[in-house]
């Protein structure tokens, strides 16, 4: 699940396997290193705050090295966090369910405000269907098991429809797109860039984004073990990352010409994406959680996790 999660997130990640750690010129050096903090991402935010280097000043005097290793998916990185490789990452909502349905030790360390308006249901511009009722007995694709997915569901309840009402087909975003391009899907539900990127070059046509109906955050996560020894790591760690957030708010077009660079797209594709994304990281709150568990049971109903998943198990220390 690419792209929006290197997308919303905005989504958010590193550009090299590793990183050498940065040592303190103080007292504390981090040459006698005791802890590390070992990063997982995609590309998006956390490329960005690897290449400015001030996660490791800051972590520096503290005695903590910094490695990075960069993902292309958010399922691979909690895999990563699963069998004990990484320590952190960013992620969107519906893989943390799969993980924790796994057994993963995941805890979520904060979250974006929702941004609905990134992920949409589309439809090719000359398309009949003209409203959400029209997809009744229509092909929709999307990722399965993606927030998309979960997204269609509620989208289909808020207009009296089913999810057996539709023809729903599971494909990766590239794969989706050609479908959509042959015509021989109807619909295509999907997120940015992959979203803006339709618009711009297939002139698709939104049918429906998500306002009014999911709220479309994205993660951090780190395991439940590193959140609890490490609180004074992951509060820098986040505070950077606030960081970066209120400068591409106040610097958008610097932001978008980044993340093309980091995502190999068009820079007005990337532009169209930013526009519509609301900025803003914070803290991890029960009412964010409860949000995570009305996916995890809508999984559980359709079949796609094995078990029904207890959210508030993956709440790191200190939640509200």
């Amino acid at each position: 699940m690419n792209a929006r999660r290197n997308f919303i997130r905005i989504s958010a990640g590193a550009a090299a396997l590793a990183a050498l750690p940065v040592l303190s010129a103080g007292p504390a050096r981090a040459a006698s290193a005791s802890r590390t903090l070992r990063v997982g991402n995609q590309k998006g935010y956390l490329s960005l705050l690897k290449g400015r280097g001030t996660l490791e000043k800051r972590l520096a005097p503290l005695g903590v090295a910094v490695t990075w290793t960069e993902f292309d998916a958010g399922p691979v990185q909690l895999e990563a966090l699963n069998v004990g490789s990484i320590d952190f990452g960013d992620v969107g909502e519906a893989p943390p369910i799969f993980a924790q349905a796994a057994g993963a030790p995941l805890a979520y360390v904060a979250a974006t405000v929702p941004r609905p308006q990134s992920e949409a249901v589309l439809v090719p511009h000359a398309s009949a269907i003209r409203s959400v009722a029209d997809l009744k007995g229509k092909t929709i694709a999307l990722n399965r098991g993606s927030n998309v997915h979960y997204f269609l569901v509620k989208l289909l309840q808020a207009h009296n429809l089913q999810y057996g009402d539709v023809k729903v087909v599971f494909l990766a975003p590239a794969d989706a797109r050609a479908a959509f391009e042959r015509g021989s899907i109807d619909a295509w539900v999907i997120w940015d860039p992959f979203l803006a990127a339709a618009q711009k070059s297939l002139d698709a046509r939104i049918l429906a984004d998500a306002s009014g109906v999911v709220g479309n955050r994205a993660y951090y996560f780190s395991s439940l073990s590193y959140a609890k020894q490490n609180p004074d790591v992951i509060k820098i760690l986040i505070g950077e990352l606030s960081q970066i957030d209120q400068w591409g708010q106040a610097n958008r077009a610097a932001l978008a010409t980044q993340l093309a660079q980091l995502w190999g797209l068009p820079n007005d594709v990337v532009s169209e994406a930013i526009a519509r994304v609301p900025f803003g990281t914070g803290p991890i709150t029960k009412a964010i959680l409860a949000e995570q568990q009305q996916i995890a049971n809508t999984f559980f109903d359709l079949k796609l996790i094995p078990k029904r998943v207890n959210v508030l198990e993956a709440a790191a220390p200190g939640i509200v």
